[in-house]
């Protein structure tokens, strides 16, 4: 049976978002993370776009919002240690099962990573401002308040002069079928006893297409697309430095 593309399939969860989630299934799914992220979000072009470029400048703040097992920040700051560059980074969750795995990795080469089990809303009512505020596959999970809650709380913390940037990925068959058939030999072995395959199909159903995400962005914010099948919802100001 073929999947409804023709919407966004809001009512369908992950199984990872799942409270009682087997937490070795869990345990496993935060593990593979990486290996999937390395191929489908290229947080590399992430660092040599966004975040070196500035860092280059001065201590950079960074928020990854939604960081699950903290893949993306482990890997800012191996690059940032790579380069000889300097950043304070907070890798925020809402889930207390990521935060406490998360934190468990954390290694002394992963500089200066805090993690944090909060939300967007917390650290605004503390007060917190950061240069960077960047996400990744966390769009797809929001329904349509809780995304404008988010994006004007994200718009916040990073203040009059900072970048916001969350990645997510673009829904279409070609996105269903890729993942789907890339992942398929390894289900039994690499992915196996992990929710990557079946949460990643139900996050293609969940997610927006360009022209949606486009509709529904405020004012300020632009949607870009990349490869493969990636979206881009973007906040930039420019400080002139």
């Amino acid at each position: 049976m073929r999947a409804d593309l023709s919407a966004r399939a809001v009512d369908v969860h992950e199984l990872m978002d799942d409270p009682a989630a087997d937490p070795r299934t869990l345990e496993r799914t935060y593990r593979r993370f990486v290996l999937v992220n390395a191929v489908v979000s290229r947080p590399g072009a992430v660092y040599r776009r966004d975040v070196r470029p500035r860092a280059r400048t001065c201590v950079v703040r960074i928020l990854d919002v939604g960081s699950g097992g903290g893949d993306l920040c482990r890997g800012l700051a191996a690059r940032l240690l790579r380069d000889g560059l300097v950043a304070e980074i907070t890798a925020l969750d809402a889930d207390p099962r990521a935060v406490a795995w998360a934190s468990a990795q954390h290694r002394r080469s992963d500089g200066g990573i805090v993690h944090r089990c909060a939300t967007v809303a917390d650290l605004v009512r503390a007060g917190e401002v950061y240069d960077i505020v960047l996400s990744n596959h966390l769009l797809h999970h929001l329904d349509p308040a809780e995304l404008q809650d988010m994006l004007a709380d994200t718009a916040r913390l990073a203040g009059a002069t900072g970048l916001v940037v969350h990645h997510d990925i673009a829904r279409s068959r070609f996105a269903y079928a890729a993942f789907a058939a890339g992942t398929w030999p390894f289900a039994r072995n690499l992915l196996s006893g992990s929710f990557i395959r079946a949460d990643g199909l139900t996050s293609i159903r969940r997610s927006y297409t360009p022209a949606e995400l486009a509709a529904v962005a405020p004012p300020g914010w632009s949607v870009r697309r990349g490869f493969p099948s990636r979206l881009e919802l973007r906040r930039e100001r420019h400080d002139g430095r």
